[in-house]
């Protein structure tokens, strides 16, 4: 309970006062409900007839801000042995005040369910902060406005857990205003005075901005005197900046002004009727905005403490006031009129909402509180000034000719690229491993790319749960059993993949290429050898051994010529950069290579490339063995058709546009009828080895 809580809080307790059969009340009083200065609020309690439990001594003297932490910090260290005493099952917190932090803090770190009352709101200053934290930590939110609603549920609070009641103070306001209010008037601003022509004061410090507070106060002070008005005018509560408020209030000696009534404190049902009957209420308490709207009482909201609360339209705000003519204005706009009643607030119902609410709670249901996210967008900045770094991967390459190492962006972009001839040896090949991902990491940070992890597409058979080259082909000397997550997890401490580079150049499609959002699709490499990956359902098979998708080595005859890894008639052996090499060598060796517009330089190596040159401009042979070759990848992508049925086949690779026409016409001749609606494309990817290593 703090001073302007009770308010709030008196309506419920002497709603579950009167119903001992379902509920135990105990009250704790702590803060400038104890201290003179500030008129005395627990006498008001105990003439309420309530027995408080506790009464705990939580200010420390002197109002800044340091006194505020240490009065925390104090009821902190207070609170813990009262809970453990009382052991309530429920604590009733108000509001927004320190103190009031103090209380939650302290039950939701000893596991009592938190009823906040009044959260979602907003004011415009610290309160704000404060109130928040508290509905951060409460497990039950009692608001008062719908908008006070919204803001709860986009502060991801549980819906369920949510109860929009009104404000409590409404159900004791609405039924407050026709009591005998005239003698109220005489007992505090004296028996001369006439309803509707007097003004109630009332301002607080801003903790937030204490000069501007100060300087505020002294110029409504200036307009009030001159305005010449009988005033009530409420000491300021306890914050930090009050001491220095309350000597304005003397330098300029309202204590002693014969139109200024100054007091420490009124009781809240006869503060109803003072504000209900006045011309005019000032100030920045957030009673003015709330409460006062019920009667339709004028309001000048003064600079930026409630500026962010609902109001009625009886409300004036004055922000920031330079000179004291403009609140006095606002005062001969404002005095005297009658504006509609608001019922924003509240329609006097509150308590009876919160009792059936209470009694709902089940104290069996875990205490942990649930917050409910709303989804977030996965945010690929490519602004450095949003300082949200392109996430990437390191992606590596291992060929049987280079070793690549390259920053790939979680688009797909590759940032910077760094090759090298692979080296012959196991130590040396790890050594320069090693040695270029530590340079592209150390890049990666100027460039403002967050490396996420490492992603490794070797030749060979691959274990990708352990990160292990189980065995390669001859294009890769000194290269089985190898582990290579260990070594460059340990030296770039980040998580590393490995997989055969069929398998990458499959990932590739799916993540970047045109198998995205494809559940079954193959992808065929025509390289140096060939090779290829399956994704069914939308993953990798990777079979029993390692060994699918080993394409490549799929027999299209039974006496072919022989392949690398021991057997003849694979596919690798017909249309591969080495097989179709090794024909053109034949070729060149008999002089029947070279034709008309072909030149080779001495020391040139017959490759591939120059067989399908001499092809195109006619020669009959390189033609012959381009199409036998495209015959034979032509068949091993009908037996893939047969054994998965994919609804597409990629092929990837140098030689992928030099074969695909020859593919598509031997499934048109050779594949059963179910599956030549299949789509045969070539990769559109320009490096399908290291976005696959990255994916």
């Amino acid at each position: 309970l703090h001073r302007a809580d009770y308010s709030k809080l008196a309506p419920i307790m002497f709603g579950i006062k009167a119903e001992p059969q379902f509920f135990e009340l105990d009250v704790v009083v702590l803060g400038s409900h104890l201290i003179d200065d500030y008129g005395n609020t627990y006498r008001m309690i105990e003439q309420d007839d309530f027995d408080i439990d506790t009464r705990l001594h939580t200010i420390v003297r002197g109002e800044d801000e340091a006194a505020m932490v240490e009065s925390v910090g104090l009821a902190l260290v207070k609170l813990p042995d009262v809970l453990n005493r009382l052991k309530p099952d429920i604590m009733i917190v108000h509001g927004d005040r320190f103190d009031a932090l103090a209380v939650a803090t302290s039950a939701a770190l000893m596991n009592i369910r938190i009823l906040h009352i009044e959260g979602g709101e907003v004011s415009g200053t610290i309160d704000d902060s404060i109130r928040h934290a508290i509905t951060k930590l409460a497990h039950y939110h009692v608001c008062c406005t719908r908008n006070a609603e919204q803001h709860l549920i986009s502060m991801c609070e549980d819906h369920d857990r949510i109860l929009l009641a009104g404000c409590p103070s409404y159900d004791k306001l609405l039924s407050a205003k026709n009591k005998d209010y005239m003698s109220i008037i005489r007992m505090w601003l004296g028996d001369d005075v006439k309803p509707k022509d007097y003004i109630v004061a009332l301002q607080h410090p801003v903790t937030t901005d204490i000069k501007h507070s100060i300087k505020m106060f002294e110029l409504t002070l200036d307009a009030l005197i001159s305005f010449n008005k009988r005033t009530l005018i409420l000491f300021p509560n306890i914050d930090a900046g009050s001491k220095e408020m309350v000597r304005v209030m003397r330098k300029k000696g309202v204590e002693h002004h014969p139109n200024f009534r100054a007091v420490k404190h009124v009781p809240f049902d006869q503060f109803i009727q003072l504000v209900a009957h006045a011309g005019c209420m000032i100030g920045n308490s957030s009673c003015g905005v709330r409460e006062v709207g019920a009667f339709g009482t004028p309001v000048i909201n003064l600079g930026t403490r409630q500026i962010g609360r609902e109001t009625g339209e009886n409300v004036l705000h004055v922000r920031d006031a330079d000179t004291q003519d403009k609140i006095l204005q606002a005062l001969h706009l404002q005095f005297g009129k009658q504006y509609p009643c608001s019922k924003i607030y509240g329609d006097g119902n509150a308590v009876p909402r919160i009792l059936k609410f209470l009694k709902s709670i089940d104290l069996q249901e875990p205490l942990q509180k649930k917050f409910c996210f709303p989804p977030v967008k996965e945010n690929i900045s490519k602004d450095i000034d949003h300082i949200l770094e392109t996430q990437s991967a390191l992606a590596v390459d291992l060929g049987g000719t280079n070793l690549r190492v390259a920053i790939v962006s979680m688009k797909g972009e590759v940032v910077k690229k760094y090759t090298q001839s692979n080296r012959k040896t196991y130590e040396e090949r790890i050594k320069l491993i090693l040695q270029m991902c530590v340079e592209a990491a150390a890049e990666a940070v100027k460039l403002n790319c967050r490396i996420l992890g490492v992603g490794i597409s070797t030749g060979g058979r691959v274990n990708p749960r352990e990160g292990i080259v189980l065995h390669s082909t001859k294009l890769i000397q000194e290269w089985s059993s190898v582990d290579l997550r260990t070594p460059i997890s340990d030296t770039l401490h980040l998580p590393v993949w490995v997989d055969n580079d069929g398998n990458c150049a499959a990932l590739a499609e799916r993540k970047f290429g045109q198998g995205k959002g494809l559940e079954n699709f193959v992808t065929l490499i025509t390289g140096t050898g060939i090779g290829g990956g399956i994704i069914h359902q939308h993953e990798l098979i990777h079979g029993s051994s390692f060994c699918a998708a080993e394409l490549g080595h799929l027999v299209v005859s039974l006496d072919g010529p022989d392949c690398s890894c021991g057997n003849h008639g694979c596919i690798e052996a017909y249309a591969s950069g080495m097989a179709l090499q090794r024909e053109a060598k034949k070729l060149h060796d008999e002089d029947l290579l070279l034709v008309e517009g072909m030149s080779m330089k001495k020391e040139e190596t017959v490759g591939a490339l120059h067989l399908i040159q001499a092809a195109k401009l006619g020669n009959a042979k390189a033609a012959s063995i381009l199409r036998t070759a495209g015959t034979a990848l032509g068949l091993g992508v009908v037996n893939i058709l047969h054994t998965m049925n994919p609804s597409l086949v990629i092929l990837s690779g140098v030689l992928a546009s030099h074969y695909i026409n020859i593919v598509k016409d031997v499934i048109r001749q050779q594949a059963l009828f179910s599956v030549q609606t299949v789509d045969v494309v070539v990769s559109d990817l320009v490096d399908p080895a290291l976005l696959g290593a990255a994916s």
